[in-house]
């Protein structure tokens, strides 16, 4: 069952928003618009989310409002790293919440948080605990980032690769699970803070993981699932095949789910972080999505 939508990732990361071609998000904001009165119209009782944010940037939020965005939202959302990328301590989640509630009256979801295993499982461990305590009862909404790791024949989905320098690589450790499927020190813990704290897993084109993932997703007691339909994957040949059984194996999930990505023949440059040239095919997508999945 689809609970809310997400209208993109990280707008306001280059890794998933050109915003050269776009550096006051006025494109994005037009989008989020169109989008919003799509889905509403599709299903009003479908909760509307912005992108969450990664950084945490309250001049980001003023100025989605300023535009506009926020006329149809019904929570926004951010996203923090604070033991791998972010430069602010783990213990200062409160405050970063704070922040951001101090310039919309919408609720604050964290719809990505977690922490890496590439120093040590135990950092990990230390660092889900910290979480939940930080943040269990003080947003509405947790999504632990993230049920599987990375594949290592896989690639990050981040354009700071050069800056990121050995941080790079921690992309691919972020799983409660290895690649292998084996379990990490702080999967043992994670059924103690379901089923408030939800997972947040991306399902690649095709994903060998998703029914072992579903298997694990219950044996945690998880109730809350965040995962992103792809707008240039369903352009894809077999693409209703796949969105259909992916769909259909998370159905008794509470879902959260991101509409994202530009195909490379829709955007302003040919990258799926580009705006696209039409943004009312974005609204259509959505639509689509809705109709097919959340009647």
């Amino acid at each position: 069952m689809i609970e809310a939508v997400k209208f993109w990732n990280e707008p306001n990361n280059k890794s998933h928003w050109a915003f050269e071609i776009d550096p006051e998000w006025r494109i994005y904001a037009e989008m989020v618009k169109q989008s919003a009165e799509a889905v509403k119209a599709e299903n009003p009782a479908v909760l509307r989310v912005l992108g969450g944010i990664s950084p945490i940037d309250p001049h980001f939020i003023k100025t989605l409002e300023k535009h506009g965005a926020l006329e149809n939202m019904d929570a926004v959302a951010v996203h923090g790293f604070p033991l791998d990328w972010n430069l602010w301590s783990i213990h200062d989640w409160p405050a970063k919440i704070a922040e951001i509630e101090a310039v919309t009256h919408l609720p604050v979801w964290v719809t990505e948080v977690g922490v890496s295993t590439f120093g040590a499982e135990e950092v990990q461990e230390f660092g889900l605990r910290r979480t939940a305590e930080l943040l269990l009862g003080r947003v509405d909404r947790i999504f632990w980032y993230s049920l599987y790791d990375l594949p290592q024949a896989w690639e990050a989905t981040t354009r700071h690769r050069e800056a990121e320098g050995s941080s790079y690589y921690r992309h691919f450790h972020m799983g409660l699970l290895r690649e292998d499927g084996t379990p990490k020190l702080a999967l043992k813990h994670f059924s103690d803070y379901t089923p408030e704290m939800g997972i947040c897993q991306w399902f690649h084109f095709e994903d060998h993981r998703l029914e072992a993932a579903v298997d694990w997703l219950r044996k945690l007691g998880v109730k809350k699932l965040r995962t992103g339909l792809s707008w240039a994957d369903w352009l894809r040949p077999d693409a209703e095949q796949w969105f259909d059984k992916m769909m259909k194996a998370l159905e008794e999930f509470d879902l959260t789910v991101t509409f994202c990505f530009t195909p490379e023949a829709k955007g302003v440059q040919p990258h799926h972080t580009s705006p696209p040239q039409n943004i009312t095919e974005f609204a259509d997508f959505c639509s689509e999505m809705m109709r097919r999945y959340a009647r």
